[in-house]
């Protein structure tokens, strides 16, 4: 492996990622830990919590928390459930951990991320902001099925569809693909939103 760093390619990975990089993907691009530390002494890169860094170019993310659940937990986790509804801010529930769908062979505990290993199919996944999260209608359904309040489940769909970012077929999809208490609660929030 060269050495050697290559500032480049780690701006072509931290661009995807909303200015955040982990030191295990700038050691694969020639970081050392000596270069990482030497970058943060000399206000290059910001270091914001452990193993993960900041370019400093780019601006500090309102959901920085989650970047940082997201990144530790992984580049195939996905921000998920209650964490994913306050991100698309359909929700004033704030989760005391953050929730991350990993895949089944993810064995890390990690302290204050929540771990689901539900399988996720590629349509039900999103970027926004450098964070990859799950869908709206995913997220819905996601947290209906694991018991949050109805009346909170119910407002943020009509929410979501107030403001455009999910239609009622995508909430549809997801309510078959469920089923049970998922399936129940949105198709009775779509019809009540229907009957405004």
């Amino acid at each position: 492996m060269d050495t050697k760093p290559d500032y480049d390619r780690l701006y072509n990975i931290v661009e995807e990622q909303g200015g955040y990089f982990t030191a295990a993907q700038a050691r694969r691009v020639g970081f050392s830990w000596e270069r990482l530390s030497n970058n943060g002494k000399s206000g290059k890169f910001q270091r914001v919590a452990s193993g993960v860094y900041r370019l400093v170019q780019f601006p500090a993310s309102a959901h920085e928390d989650l970047i940082v659940a997201w990144l530790t937990a992984g580049p195939n986790s996905t921000i998920s459930h209650e964490s994913a509804l306050a991100f698309y801010e359909l929700s004033d529930v704030l989760p005391a951990e953050v929730h991350v769908i990993v895949p089944r062979t993810a064995s890390h505990r990690r302290a204050n991320i929540r771990q689901h290993t539900n399988p996720l199919a590629p349509d039900e996944i999103t970027r926004r902001g450098g964070l990859q999260v799950t869908t709206v209608a995913r997220t819905v359904a996601d947290v209906a099925s694991r018991g949050l309040a109805e009346e909170q489940v119910r407002q943020a769909v009509q929410e979501a569809l107030q403001r455009g970012l999910v239609s009622q077929e995508e909430l549809l999809t997801q309510a078959e693909r469920r089923g049970g208490r998922a399936k129940k609660i949105i198709l009775s929030a779509i019809q009540k939103e229907i009957k405004k």
